[in-house]
C-alpha cells in the first residue's frame, strides 16, 4: 500500500507529464514547420538562382554580339560565339566574356568532351585525339596521338555557370597542344587573364582565342579527321571600361620566355591572323584600344618593378639576355648575360646577391658575389647596380633551377650597358 506522501508524489509526476506534453509536441510541430520553410526557400532560391543564371547568359550574347565578333557566320552557344574552320577540323577563333562571377564562382570541371551538335559539317571528335579500348574490369586502355585537347576558351573562365562551362567541352572548343605548351604556357597565359578580374574588381573581360591557321599545317594523321597542328596560339583581351587592350601571340611550344614576351597590340594580331576584332566598337576607340599597349596593366610583375628581358637582337654580338642564359646553364663556358638589376640583397654568410630583369621568388637568372670577392669592387655590387642595365660574364651554373653566375672581379661586369 502507498502511503500518501507516495500517492501525492505520483500524482505530481504524472500532472507534470501531462503538461509537458503539449509543449514537447508543439516543440516537435515548430522544428518540422521552420524545416519545411527553410527547404522551400531553398527551392525558391534555385528557381532564382537559375533564372538568374539564364539571364546573365544571355546578356553575355548581346554583348559579344554589340562589340562585333570577328566575321559572320559564327556559332552562338550559351556563353561562347566561334567560327568553325572545317578544312582545319577546329575553331578559326572563340569569343566570350569573362564576368566578375569567376571570382566567387565554384562550378568544376566537367570534362564532358563531345562533338559540337551546332557544327553542320560535324565538329572535331575524340578519335581526333586518342582512341581507347574497353577492358574486361570496366576500364579502359588509351592509345594517345601526342596532344592533348587543348581548350580554346578556357573552362575556368565558366565556372560561375554549370551550363557555359559544359558547353567549353565541345570539341569545336579544342586545338591540338602539346602538354609542355598546353599544361604550362598557355595555362599561365589563362590564369594571368583571370586573375586580372581578380585585382580589378567589377571587370568584365572581352576575350578572342584562336590558332593562326593556314594552308599547309601538319595534321594529327592517325586521327579520323586529320585535325590541323597550330604552330601558333592567340589571344586578345578586352577590358573596355578601363579602355585598355593586350594581345598575346605564343608559339606552340614549351614556354620559356616571361608571358610579357609574347605580348603585343592587338593591332598585330589582326595583322597576323587577317580577323578584326571588336569591329562595331566606334571608329575612334576601338583604334585607341587596338593599337595601344601598356604591359604593366595585364602583368603584375612588371607593374611591382619587374622588366621585360631585352631583346635579344637589341645586345652586341655573343651577348644574351636572362632567358637565353638558362641555355648555357651547366655548359661550363663563359657567356655574357645582361639584363636590368630588378633586386638586391646580402646572405647572412655576407654574399652580395643580384637578380636580372625578375625579383625574387620569380627570378629568371640570378648574379652572386662572395664575401671574400667584394673587395674586388670599386663599390658595393648590390647597392651601385640595383636598377641599372648591366651586363656579366662568366659560366652559368645551375642553382635550385635558377641559371646564376658567380662574379668574381669588377672587370667582369658591363656598367649600364645600353643605358638606363
Amino acid at each position: 500500500m502507498f502511503n500518501l506522501a507516495t500517492m501525492k508524489t505520483i500524482l505530481a509526476l504524472l500532472f507534470l507529464t501531462l503538461s509537458l506534453r503539449p509543449a514537447a509536441q508543439q516543440l516537435d510541430a515548430d522544428i518540422d514547420a521552420l524545416s519545411q520553410q527553410l527547404a522551400e526557400l531553398a527551392r525558391q532560391r534555385q528557381q532564382l538562382e537559375s533564372r538568374l543564371e539564364g539571364l546573365k547568359l544571355q546578356r553575355i550574347q548581346r554583348d559579344l554580339k554589340a562589340i562585333g565578333l570577328p566575321s559572320e557566320g559564327y556559332i552562338l552557344h550559351s556563353a561562347m560565339a566561334l567560327e568553325y574552320a572545317e578544312e582545319h577540323e577546329q575553331a578559326r577563333w572563340v569569343a566570350h566574356i569573362i564576368l566578375p562571377d569567376i571570382v566567387s564562382g565554384s562550378v568544376g570541371r566537367t570534362d564532358d568532351f563531345r562533338p559540337d551538335p551546332l557544327v553542320a559539317t560535324g565538329s572535331a571528335v575524340e578519335a581526333d585525339y586518342f582512341l581507347k579500348y574497353p577492358k574486361a574490369d570496366g576500364t579502359f586502355d588509351y592509345d594517345g596521338f601526342g596532344y592533348d585537347r587543348g581548350h580554346l576558351a578556357p573552362s575556368a573562365d565558366f565556372r560561375w555557370s554549370e551550363k557555359a562551362l559544359s558547353e567549353s567541352y565541345y570539341y569545336s572548343n579544342m586545338s591540338p597542344q602539346i602538354d609542355a605548351f598546353n599544361r604550362e604556357g598557355w595555362a599561365e597565359l589563362e590564369s594571368l587573364i583571370r586573375g586580372y578580374v581578380f585585382r580589378n574588381p567589377g571587370s568584365q573581360l572581352y576575350v578572342v582565342t584562336g590558332p593562326i591557321l593556314r594552308e599547309g599545317l601538319p595534321a594529327i594523321e592517325r586521327g579520323v579527321n586529320k585535325v590541323s597542328i597550330p604552330e601558333h596560339f592567340y589571344k586578345v583581351v578586352l577590358d573596355r571600361q578601363q579602355g585598355r587592350g593586350v594581345g598575346f601571340i605564343l608559339p606552340h611550344q614549351a614556354i620559356a620566355a616571361p608571358l610579357e614576351t609574347y605580348a603585343v597590340p592587338i593591332d598585330e594580331v589582326e595583322r597576323r591572323t587577317g580577323l578584326d576584332f571588336f569591329n562595331l566598337l566606334p571608329d575612334a576607340e576601338q583604334a585607341a584600344l587596338e593599337s595601344r599597349l601598356d604591359k604593366a596593366a595585364w602583368i603584375p610583375e612588371l607593374a611591382g618593378g619587374d622588366v621585360e628581358p631585352l631583346y635579344p637582337p637589341s645586345l652586341p654580338p655573343n651577348h644574351f639576355n636572362t632567358v637565353q642564359a638558362k641555355l648555357y646553364m651547366g655548359k661550363g663556358e663563359a657567356v655574357t648575360v645582361c639584363g636590368t638589376v630588378v633586386g638586391t640583397r646580402r646572405s647572412r654568410s655576407g654574399n652580395a646577391w643580384l637578380n636580372l630583369d625578375k625579383q625574387f621568388p620569380n627570378q629568371i637568372f640570378s648574379v652572386f658575389v662572395r664575401k671574400e670577392d667584394l673587395p674586388n669592387f670599386s663599390y658595393a655590387p648590390d647597392e651601385y647596380l640595383l636598377n641599372k642595365k648591366v651586363c656579366f660574364t662568366g659560366k652559368v651554373e645551375n642553382f635550385s633551377g635558377t641559371p646564376t653566375m658567380n662574379v668574381e672581379r669588377e672587370e667582369a661586369v658591363g656598367v649600364e650597358w645600353g643605358g638606363k
